[in-house]
């Protein structure tokens, strides 16, 4: 195993690996209670019961994608990163998929399969290289921090510090309220621990803010610690539906669903990557070694995840809490991954990650995903258009989709209004018509 894992080559052992893959997973442990609660719209009212995914299902589901994600990780490429259904796509899919454009989770399922399939399809041609490079770096930071103030705006929306307001669309909620208070005393508590560098901040605030609401009362006590394992019948195999009603998928609606979810996973993967493999020191001659089977992980992941009933499994950025504490092998990811399965016999606690315990980690991965925004040009004013209207879109339109086609629309035109059109890629052309036929056909 060693040798298969290449420690005397990477100068680490057992113990490095095993403390560093335990790193990771408390470091992203958070997700098991976040996605659940945005996928089965937890906190937001007057939704149907058929728009909602089952809490206990997803859960499951979760556990598996992140599960059968590292072993691909950790065996195939071979490197320290972890996988799991990302934040801000589980939020497209719900919020905006789902809620918004009206789509049942079934068919969006259906879309994270299609985006994973043609993931893989990108990856063995070579292409993925090509639409890297084709999409600008403004554009790519722009709309992971726009999806930051969005991820954030649902916190914050769910918990009830921001509430409907008739005169001005939005305003402050009522602070009075103990879902309210505990979610600002839940958000105090990580941004202290985040502050002071502590290990699995948001993770560890999630619990203190949980065990805060049970003692007060505003928060369900669980019913025990360990118990089954939920069915993941009510979401396994619903990605296969779609197939049965052909008109749901043949249409411009699916096709900007699927292109959002391909797009998003393909720079986020893309960014973690490399990231994670420059603080491990694993970069050779400024190319990554086995950048495709990584990949290649990472789309398998996806349509593992969407099959079990989960929106797109990618890469963890928080993977580098595990390289901090040495991990460089594929061996920590798997170590990551058998976690992850072992989380799925502590369902019971989920009922305690309520909407408000949830609320302070959405915003805390926000703060962190706008860090972005200093990597965009904003004194070149044809970049900062199309870039600003991608972040600013996104939360104010409740739509991810809406806030990458208006940025993309925008794009092509200011750069030619600027005279450099002989630096747009054909790529962002045909961006440039897919969506506005978004707008015509959708919207």
């Amino acid at each position: 195993m060693k040798k298969f894992f290449m420690f005397d080559e990477l100068g680490t052992n057992f113990k490095k690996e095993i403390i560093g893959g335990l790193t990771t997973f408390l470091s992203m442990a958070y997700v098991l209670a976040v996605n659940p609660s945005i996928l089965s719209l937890q906190g937001v009212e007057g939704v149907p019961d058929d728009m909602k995914m089952d809490i206990n299902a997803v859960f499951v589901a979760t556990c598996l994608a992140a599960f059968v994600g590292c072993l691909f990780m950790g065996i195939i490429a071979k490197y320290p990163i972890a996988l799991a259904p990302g934040m801000g796509l589980n939020a497209f899919f719900a919020f905006t998929v789902v809620l918004t454009m009206g789509i049942p989770w079934q068919t969006a399922l259906t879309g994270v399969l299609f985006s994973g399939l043609i993931f893989v399809i990108l990856t063995l041609t070579g292409l993925r290289e090509y639409i890297i490079n084709s999409i600008p770096m403004e554009m790519k930071m722009a709309v992971s921090a726009g999806i930051g103030f969005f991820i954030t705006f649902v916190g914050l929306q769910s918990s009830g510090i921001i509430a409907n307001d008739d005169a001005t669309l939005i305003s402050l909620g009522n602070i009075q309220d103990g879902g309210v208070i505990l979610t600002f005393v839940g958000l105090v508590i990580t941004v202290i621990l985040m502050t002071k560098k502590v290990p699995a901040a948001i993770f560890f605030g999630m619990i203190v803010t949980a065990i805060i609401g049970v003692i007060v009362g505003i928060v369900p006590m669980p019913n025990a610690i360990v118990g089954s394992v939920p069915s993941v019948a009510p979401t396994f195999g619903a990605a296969f539906e779609g197939f049965m009603n052909l008109d749901s998928i043949l249409n411009v609606q699916f096709l900007i669903v699927v292109l959002t979810f391909l797009f998003v996973d393909f720079f986020d993967t893309a960014g973690t990557l490399v990231g994670v493999a420059s603080q491990a020191n694993l970069i050779k001659d400024n190319k990554l070694p086995r950048a495709s089977k990584a990949l290649l992980a990472d789309a398998f992941a996806t349509i593992t995840g969407a099959v079990f009933g989960t929106s797109t499994t990618t890469s963890y950025v928080e993977s580098t809490a595990g390289v901090a504490a040495g991990a460089r092998s594929g061996f920590a990811a798997v170590v990551t991954g058998v976690l992850f399965l072992a989380a799925i016999f502590f369902s019971p606690l989920i009922v305690t990650f309520t909407s408000e315990v949830t609320a302070p980690a959405l915003i805390i991965v926000g703060i962190l995903m706008a860090s972005n925004l200093s990597k965009i040009s904003w004194g070149r004013f044809e970049l900062a258009v199309p870039a600003f209207l991608t972040v600013f879109m996104m939360p104010l339109t409740y739509s991810i989709a809406t806030g990458i086609a208006v940025g993309f629309i925008f794009y092509p035109i200011t750069m030619i209004m600027a005279g450099r059109r002989k630096e747009i890629d054909p790529i962002m052309y045909g961006l440039f018509v897919v969506f506005i036929l978004y707008f015509v056909f959708i919207n």
